[in-house]
């Protein structure tokens, strides 16, 4: 998927394969452990000798990813960058790997509720670092995180057993770590409600230091699971004073899916491809990522050549 991603990115361009000077990729989890998840995907493209990237972690890690390849270009040292997403999350949750932790009898809620919260997708897109037709230009990227105050949320490689401070790796053998539920896609509901409060704390943040007026964003993109946290947003958003009008916002959650980190990519490229976007509007996405905690924000404004 994140193959094909990439070369429609690329096929819709005049710039060549061997012509991308970075590579920047980002997935939840992998084809494999190791080697990165870019490597597998500059194989698969063959891209020559590129200067890669591969950012690992949830929903944020997209943001990670571009934001990387952004500042290279920043920084002269490549003209064009490549940044690939994608999730296959439908891979962790066959019914025979819960069957081998135990099946029903022995699942908590935790490990039953991303089953159908996950859908697989791919996105990419290309930088470059001067305007081409109708494009956006990244005005900034910042990101919170909250790793330092919570616990896990979100996550692979704890075991069913809340007592066993055990990781997957700690078990004698693979079996033994899938049997204890250790390889099974978590998700602590009881810690989803800060996911709200965080990510609009950071906007309440950039809004405090001068980066982000909310009056003048005439598109969001915002990033989220289920349409529970729609609501909740926006009434948090309208309460701080923040408020952005639901008619400026934007989601294919719906037609799509939630296919984490590749939501936001995803997302984007269909709200360009439905011509939402005039020359001179601004574009706010937000990222919340239950993993640990960690809400991203991208600023953008729609140029032309």
């Amino acid at each position: 998927m994140a193959v094909s991603a990439a070369r429609n990115c690329l096929d819709s361009s005049p710039v060549p394969t061997r012509s991308v000077g970075m590579l920047s990729c980002a997935t939840t989890q992998g084809d494999m452990v190791v080697p990165g998840f870019g490597s597998m995907v500059q194989a698969m493209l063959g891209v020559p000798s590129v200067d890669l990237l591969t950012t690992h972690g949830i929903c944020t890690s997209s943001v990670m990813a571009l934001k990387a390849a952004a500042n290279s270009l920043r920084l002269g040292e490549h003209r064009t960058a490549l940044v690939v997403v994608s999730e296959l999350a439908s891979r962790l949750l066959k019914s025979t790997r819960y069957e081998a932790a135990g099946g029903l009898a022995a699942m908590d809620f935790n490990s039953e509720f991303l089953r159908w919260m996950l859908s697989d997708g791919a996105g990419a897109c290309l930088l470059e670092g001067a305007p081409r037709g109708k494009c956006l230009r990244i005005d900034w990227i910042r990101s919170f995180s909250h790793a330092d105050a919570f616990p896990v949320c979100m996550g692979i490689g704890m075991p069913t057993d809340t007592t066993d401070d055990r990781t997957w790796q700690d078990y004698p053998t693979y079996g033994q770590a899938e049997a204890a539920g250790a390889l099974l896609i978590r998700q602590d509901v009881r810690l989803l409600e800060h996911m709200v409060k965080l990510g609009v704390d950071g906007a309440l943040r950039l809004i405090e230091e001068g980066t982000l007026d909310t009056a003048q964003v005439n598109h969001f993109l915002c990033h989220y699971s289920s349409h529970h946290f729609r609501g909740k947003i926006a009434d948090l958003l309208v309460m701080s004073g923040a408020h952005i009008p639901e008619d400026r916002w934007f989601t294919n959650l719906y037609t799509r899916g939630n296919t984490g980190a590749a939501s936001i990519l995803i997302m984007l490229d269909e709200f360009l491809r439905d011509g939402r976007a005039s020359v001179g509007d601004t574009i706010l996405c937000m990222v919340p990522e239950s993993g640990r905690f960690n809400t991203a924000y991208m600023h953008f404004t729609t140029v032309a050549e």
